[in-house]
């Protein structure tokens, strides 16, 4: 990476991220503390969900206040890799 790479986000903002993964009642307190771990200032009004229509699978919106590209990309790291997460966005 050069260091003239332009962002394309201005930092800090509100950033969105959709996670789903089966529904599970742990799921969206799980996904909170992963999510927390790196943004620790996340607020409880900072998590929507969503079951599918099937009710097979949920989706959460997550909203953090963003800091950096780096803490985004610690974060999508952290919840790609883990094991209740099926798609991250």
């Amino acid at each position: 990476m050069t260091e003239d790479r332009k962002e394309l986000l201005e930092f800090p903002c509100r950033f969105p991220l959709k996670i789903m993964g089966e529904k599970h009642q742990d799921f969206t307190v799980t996904i909170v503390e992963v999510v927390r771990v790196h943004a620790p200032d996340l607020m409880d009004h900072d998590v929507d969900s969503r079951e599918s229509s099937t009710g097979r699978y949920l989706s959460l919106t997550v909203t953090v206040n963003a800091t950096s590209r780096e803490q985004l990309d610690a974060i999508y790291l952290a919840l790609t890799g883990h094991p209740m997460v099926k798609v991250v966005l």
